[in-house]
């Protein structure tokens, strides 16, 4: 029998600070194989987004370095720098250092703020080997510099005046820590496909890539590429159709605001047998669905056959259309904004919040059905499109039976 241990006061290790994240890193990034690296860009690239939802900030950049290093810069307000009164340290220090210390958590300052796990830029700064600051604001340039989380002696100086026709912003760069990641390559193709989600997410901001790496030696590099969308998910919508087969040219598009939430619905149908439907909540994919979209679902399959009893389309089924027929070919996107989300689930990719069912289904109920008034033909094209699959759904049953 192995030798008992002893557990008392004295056996109860406390970490500090950003030494927890460093112990166990996977419980704030989901890992620490490629996809926790990339997430260290997101986390930042969020703080970025978060400054766009106030209304603040219109252009991001993100640039992969030879060395290894990524820097993500934007043109927002700049992390405060002055004087935190409960740290007695520049509150740019306190954001980088102190685990959920950052204005999402003030609702004047963001009422609303993405990312999954919400865990501030001060996680990446405890797994980089390094990290760098650069803030213009408050008539200034600032500088702070971070190693493996800690403040370099001397890290915090204001460089010079800000030029007058210099914009504010904040720029950070840092070298994810190798001996936390299995590995610190970036693939270009994968924060690509993440940037260009958030720009048709959020109309009008401009997201820019940049790859400084030689494309010899790094396996997965790209060049430069902007990300910008005015039509927002509309163009989404347009983009995720562009190898199907549209039945009618217009997107489907609407929007609502309802107790602080708002909500975006894009839809088009195809031709196609597979329905191509995804659900975001703050920016956040929710792989695994939510009340946003059995909101969308239910408003969406009421709405069809609203339209289809009423101008007797399917007097030949003996039942109404479900939902699987309604969504047979189609492809949309909900996204919705909450001050407040609750994330369910084995991945927390699960939006919660029951209020929002309700907020995403009248609107979409509404909407939808005025739409269809408007527009006729196209309402008679998915109506046509989703009484196929029910007549192809039954006959399939039938043939089973036989």
């Amino acid at each position: 029998m192995s030798e008992q241990s002893e557990y008392g006061a004295g056996q109860i290790q406390v970490l500090e600070g950003l030494q927890a994240v460093r112990k166990r890193p996977a419980m704030y990034i989901g890992s620490t194989d490629d996809r926790g690296l990339h997430h260290l860009v997101y986390e930042v690239v969020d703080n970025s987004i978060d400054e766009a939802l106030a209304g603040y900030c219109d252009e991001i950049s993100v640039t992969l370095h030879e060395d290894g290093s990524v820097s993500v810069a934007d043109d927002g307000r700049g992390i405060p720098v002055d004087t935190h009164e409960k740290y007695d340290r520049p509150a740019l220090e306190v954001i980088m250092t102190v685990l959920h210390a950052g204005g999402k958590f003030d609702s004047k300052s963001y009422q609303v703020s993405g990312g999954l796990h919400g865990v501030g830029v001060s996680v990446v700064n405890a797994l980089s080997g390094r990290l760098e600051v650069e803030v213009k604001r408050d008539g200034g340039v600032y500088r702070h510099a971070f190693e493996r989380g800690e403040p370099v002696e001397g890290g915090f100086e204001r460089v010079r005046d800000m030029a007058p026709d210099e914009e504010t912003g904040t720029e950070i760069r840092f070298w994810p820590d190798t001996e936390i990641f299995e590995t610190t390559e970036f693939a270009f193709s994968t924060l690509a496909s993440r940037l260009r989600e958030l720009a048709f997410l959020n109309s009008g901001v401009a997201v820019t890539l940049f790859d400084e790496r030689d494309a010899e030696a790094v396996d997965d590099a790209g060049d430069e590429t902007t990300f910008e969308y005015e039509g927002g998910i509309r163009e989404f919508v347009s983009y995720l159709n562009e190898t199907r087969t549209p039945i009618h040219d217009e997107v489907i598009y609407f929007e609502d605001e309802a107790e602080d939430i708002h909500v975006e619905v894009a839809m088009q149908a195809t031709e196609e047998l597979q329905g191509s439907v995804h659900a975001f909540a703050n920016n956040i994919n929710t792989r695994e669905g939510g009340t946003h979209l059995t909101g969308f679902k239910t408003a969406l399959t009421r709405t069809v056959n609203d339209y289809a009893n009423e101008h007797g389309l399917v007097d030949d089924l003996d039942a109404n259309l479900k939902g699987e027929d309604v969504r047979e070919g189609l492809t949309a996107v909900i996204s919705v904004k909450h001050p407040d989300p609750q994330f369910e689930g084995q991945t927390k990719t699960k939006l919660g919040n029951s209020e929002v069912r309700g907020i995403v289904e009248s609107p979409t109920h509404e909407q939808l059905g005025t739409f269809f008034e408007e527009n006729p033909d196209t309402a008679r094209k998915v109506v046509h499109k989703a009484a196929e699959a029910a007549r192809a759904r039954k006959a399939a049953k039938k043939a089973e039976e036989l």
